[in-house]
């Protein structure tokens, strides 16, 4: 059975009136494919079922947001766009006294940590800050841990060698049953919190912030309100990332920032 636009309606509203939590500027199509898919995995036979479910089990509703919200995502992902970061915007942020850098919808934390990693080879982590927020709590449990599966880490390690990383990467986890453990080094210069960026305000002024592959969910609306929200939590000349598919062009605030290069990072003008 496939669940109705009218029905997804009646979903989206009663998911706002019991938990405050807005999918109505999602992608619909992306959402409806989503929910679709929850309903077949957890096999039930009608929609006022599944409904119910939602409305009465805050746990099961946990489980649907970060299904929906999910992100495929692994260490130094794109590493030509590491290897920017690395060599063109690490060598300026080196000139601040202290660097803050938001990670927004940064899902189990494999970004986070690769930034993390770069930074410490530039002798910066001890001046650095990553918040790293996500909708989905589930998600930040997982990421404050620091481990990934050890089946991973050879794609990793080859993508971190192609970022320009120099050292044995092994040197920054310690393996044991299957898992692969992050230092705690890295971990301490961490701060995990839930944040929505349909409804949440800023909370801080960054340097950098990075929101990849997050914005292809979204509507044109919630796009510019995103880009609003990010715009208004960058510092001057600070710098924004976003995912291959996903520009500022078109946007109301195109003309306050100038493309890099063909990485999708711009840099906020004076």
């Amino acid at each position: 059975m496939i669940i109705s636009d009218q029905e997804l309606e009646v979903l989206i509203n009663d998911v706002y009136e019991y938990y405050g939590f807005d999918f109505s500027s999602y992608s619909m199509a992306s959402f409806k494919r989503r929910v679709d898919r929850l309903f077949q995995l957890d096999g039930f036979k009608s929609f006022p079922v599944f409904l119910s479910k939602i409305r009465t089990d805050p746990e099961y509703f946990k489980r649907m947001v970060e299904e929906i919200t999910v992100n495929v995502t692994e260490m130094f992902r794109d590493p030509l766009f590491y290897k920017v970061l690395r060599t063109e915007i690490l060598p300026v942020l080196a000139t601040k006294p202290f660097i803050r850098i938001w990670h927004a919808g940064c899902s189990t934390g494999e970004e986070v940590f690769s930034m993390a990693i770069m930074l410490k080879e530039a002798n910066l982590l001890h001046k650095s800050l990553l918040y790293a927020t996500d909708i989905s709590p589930a998600v930040l449990e997982l990421a404050k841990k620091g481990v990934f599966p050890l089946r991973m880490i050879k794609q990793y390690s080859e993508n971190y060698i192609a970022s320009g990383g120099k050292e044995d990467f092994s040197r920054y986890y310690i393996a044991n049953y299957g898992s692969a453990k992050f230092g705690e080094d890295l971990i301490e210069r961490m701060v995990f919190s839930q944040h929505n960026l349909v409804s949440d305000r800023s909370f801080n002024e960054f340097d950098i912030i990075l929101c990849r592959n997050v914005m292809i969910y979204f509507d044109k609306d919630l796009q510019e309100r995103a880009l609003e929200l990010f715009d208004g939590s960058l510092s001057k000349l600070g710098y924004l990332a976003l995912g291959t598919k996903e520009t500022i062009k078109f946007s109301a605030l195109q003309t306050k920032y100038s493309q890099l290069n063909k990485e999708k990072i711009w840099k906020k003008l004076r």
